[in-house]
């Protein structure tokens, strides 16, 4: 019996093989492509939407995650982190929660594809109430005057600006510096239009006024 069986697996073996190959290449080229599927695994960056004005994101461990798409074939090779795109909605965040559910349904791809994985599915995000302050503008200014010349005076208009972020990284015993003003070889009064740098990173400067005008008042030393 078991030979009989044998005999039914390996007789015209090449032949076989050939009517499964020509099988394989009918079903490739009559099956119409539009129901050929392929899947791609991009990674694209998690954009955050719609975070509450009264509050501040001051931690966040991931900046991209992993996304599976399962398209047809003629489409596959246009599908691209260009234009995949996950967005995470935070409207309804507050310094109270700090975990985040990633879904498929926050992945934006094109028409005729589908979203089969997103990882991860959690992301962890911390938040801080907002706080806006007042803080002074220092000049920050370097290098020396030609010899015989003195600064005798520095003027800043604005002398302070208007400032928000986290609470914990606001305090109004710092400054906001301009940037580096060098008065080498200045032999008289001078006014400076200078860009202003925040004591931390996380702090932004409210309105539409990012410059400060210094004023130099330098004079000749009296003999």
């Amino acid at each position: 019996m078991k030979p009989n069986i044998k005999k039914i697996f390996t007789k015209n073996l090449g032949l076989k093989i050939f009517s499964f190959l020509l099988a394989l290449i009918l079903w490739f080229f009559l099956i119409p492509e539009e129901k050929r599927f392929s899947e791609k695994s991009l990674n694209v960056p998690l954009e955050l939407h719609n975070i509450p004005s009264n509050i501040e994101l001051v931690e966040r461990p991931i900046q991209t995650v992993h996304v599976t798409v399962r398209a047809p074939e003629r489409l596959i090779n246009q599908i691209s982190s260009a234009n995949v795109h996950a967005v995470l909605d935070l409207k309804r965040a507050s310094t109270a929660q700090q975990d985040y559910t990633l879904s498929q349904s926050m992945v934006s791809i094109p028409d005729g594809a589908e979203v089969k994985e997103i990882s991860p599915s959690l992301v962890n995000l911390k938040f801080e109430n907002s706080k806006e302050m007042m803080l002074s503008i220092k000049p920050d200014i370097y290098g020396e005057l030609p010899p015989g010349y003195v600064l005798k005076k520095t003027e800043v208009e604005p002398s302070e600006v208007l400032v928000k972020g986290p609470e914990s990284k606001i305090n109004k015993n710092e400054a906001v510096r301009t940037n580096p003003i060098d008065i080498s070889g200045f032999t008289h009064t001078t006014a400076v239009e200078a860009d202003l740098i925040t004591p931390a990173p996380e702090l932004t400067i409210l309105g539409s006024n990012t410059t400060a005008l210094v004023k130099l008042l330098i004079q000749k030393k009296e003999t």
